[in-house]
């Protein structure tokens, strides 16, 4: 039994060294070698680069066992034809050791691909299409740098405070609050007040979220701010979700206080295409590209399709008002503020009252696009820019885009307050321009829109997978450093070094504590994953353990380990323990 090898009494003791029980296998010239599977060879960095490097390669076997520094000739003087071919236990080599067929293997049998059974980093699309079958990159493994340093990023906003902010300690069940606002001065141009945004932690849940603040406002109807439940009740991925509206007189004044979902690191269109540090150069013509604006209009509307079944309205379709939280990512923020504001928020007048709100919506949202093509901010800003700057603008959105995205626009700036049962030139009624009939006229570039989501769905996807087993290493590391060089337990100084965790203490120098045959650390990752799987997996592949003095050598499989690692951690997480 495994287990019941100590450090001073091994079973079995042999004066050769490291060096020589990790000696090639003979094999005879012209013969394919089977290598041991549990043997790396110099090729696990052919480049010579550290093994956390940007260009390391991380894998220590070649394709089928083939190892060409593991051929070794005859011996002088021996014939190679009277040399009788060896009977190996192909199992006993583990079960991906497949044999070779040459002159000396004439009856081998046929070759079985099977996939490796002791980890599941599948590996799923998108692909590298410039490594070799048998090369893995370090970052096959993990996430890439770009992704988890943007979330990490997000995380760090996310838990930002500010001790000395100045403003008020707790808002309701708010605390911690963080000015949000990237421009200090005030402006009252959208909802006629002037407005603040910060980042504050709830004492309900934990989480965090955006309020939005009016200065100076005071309530008199109470009916305007149950409209905030409404808005509560919409579920869309391009709305930032209200939550909750209240009152306060925390700054000093009369104040109402709008809850959104915070989006870290969020940027508003205004500062991406306007600011000082606008995302597209001017002198690009066109400045944005199309696929840019048809991905705005296509999220903006999937928006407003949400909204209008419900039986609201936007009305805050602004650049400063939509936000990119991601890539390519739009969502519209500060909605129902209106509603509460402007003291209508049950719509007293009506369906026709609806429809217009629902134009203006439209328009606004064609307005949007529009200065974003012609990379001017006062096509969307000024509520009242003349009809001639649009009609110049449309020309210059034909000449720079396809007719595709200047027929969108045209029907979306086309009438700009037509109302129920208004005339045309011709005597007819005009139909009510309506989200539906949009979304067909745009139905070709939503599949596109679709298409592009879809593919950055399956790369997250492939970044999400390479997590996946992390986990349970982790969990399998956090064992081993539970019971390796433990001091004491149970009043036994030398638990450690007994038993089953003897065997434990000597796989960790097989993992991490290796040297090669210059006397340098061996830091390969592509071993330590390779034996971490193999042992959460439990596998029956064999491993030879050697201890420091080089007096011990243990040959133990990966499942008995498993097994001693599962026993001495139920043995430390004992409640009398």
């Amino acid at each position: 039994m495994p287990g019941s090898i100590g450090a001073g009494g091994a079973a079995a003791k042999s004066a050769l060294s490291v060096q020589s029980a990790d000696s090639a296998i003979f094999v005879p010239r012209m013969a394919t070698p089977v290598s041991d599977p549990n043997q790396s060879n110099s090729y696990t960095n052919p480049a010579g680069v550290d093994a956390y490097g940007q260009s390391s390669i991380m894998n220590s076997q070649f394709v089928h066992g083939y190892n060409p520094i593991a051929q070794i000739s005859p011996p002088v003087g021996v014939d190679p034809k009277s040399i009788q071919p060896p009977t190996y236990d192909y199992n006993s080599l583990g079960p991906y050791t497949q044999p070779s067929q040459d002159i000396y293997y004439q009856q081998a049998p046929p070759a079985h691909y099977q996939p490796l059974n002791y980890h599941l980093y599948a590996p799923l699309p998108p692909h590298k299409i410039n490594l070799l079958p048998y090369q893995r990159t370090v970052q096959g493994f993990f996430q890439s740098d770009n992704l988890r340093e943007e979330l990490q990023r997000k995380t760090e906003a996310a838990l930002q405070i500010l001790p000395t902010s100045g403003l008020p300690e707790t808002l309701d069940v708010y605390y911690s609050l963080v000015p949000l606002d990237t421009n200090t001065e005030k402006s009252s141009r959208i909802f006629g007040y002037n407005t603040w945004l910060y980042k504050a932690f709830s004492k309900s849940d934990g989480n965090t979220y955006a309020l939005r603040r009016l200065e100076g406002f005071k309530l008199t109807d109470e009916k305007a701010i149950a409209t905030v439940q409404q808005w509560r009740r919409l579920s869309n991925a391009n709305i930032v979700t209200l939550f909750e509206a209240f009152t306060t007189r925390a700054f000093g004044d009369n104040s109402i206080i709008f809850v959104y979902d915070y989006h870290p690191l969020s940027s508003t269109l205004f500062d991406t295409h306007f600011g000082p540090s606008a995302r597209y150069p001017i002198s690009r013509s066109p400045a944005v590209p199309e696929q840019v604006l048809w991905s705005y209009l296509v999220q903006l509307s999937s928006a407003l399709k949400t909204i209008h079944s419900a039986n609201l309205a936007a009305r805050v379709l602004d650049a400063s008002k939509v936000i990119l939280t991601s890539k390519m990512r739009v969502r519209l923020s500060a909605v129902g503020i209106m509603d509460v504001v402007s003291g209508n928020g049950d719509y007293n007048g009506g369906p026709e009252s609806m429809q217009a709100l629902h134009q203006d919506d439209l328009y606004n949202l064609g307005r949007l696009i529009l200065s974003i093509a012609c990379n001017n901010n006062a096509i969307s800003a000024n509520a009242n820019v003349p009809q001639q700057v649009i009609s110049k603008s449309l020309e210059y959105a034909g000449q720079s885009y396809s007719v595709g995205l200047k027929t969108a626009l045209v029907y979306l700036l086309g009438n700009k307050s037509i109302s129920a049962g208004s005339v045309g030139k011709d005597g007819l009624k005009e139909p009510l321009k309506n989200i539906d009939e949009f979304l067909r006229i745009i139905a070709p570039y939503v599949q596109q829109n679709l298409n592009s989501s879809l593919h950055y769905q399956d790369i997250l996807e492939s970044e999400l997978c390479k997590e996946l087993e992390n986990g349970r290493l982790v969990r399998l590391l956090c064992k081993f450093n539970f019971i390796n060089e433990r001091p004491e337990y149970d009043h036994d100084s030398a638990w450690s070094e007994t038993g089953d965790r003897y065997l434990l203490k000597l796989f960790r120098d097989y993992v991490f504590h290796q040297n090669d045959e210059n006397g340098h650390p061996v830091v390969d990752l592509g071993h330590v994953l390779r034996c971490l799987n193999k042992l959460d997996a439990g596998v029956d592949e064999k491993v030879m353990l050697v201890s420091r003095d080089e007096q011990s050598c243990l040959i133990v499989s990966y499942k008995e380990l498993k097994n001693c690692v599962d026993a001495v951690f139920r043995d430390l997480s004992r409640p009398n323990g």
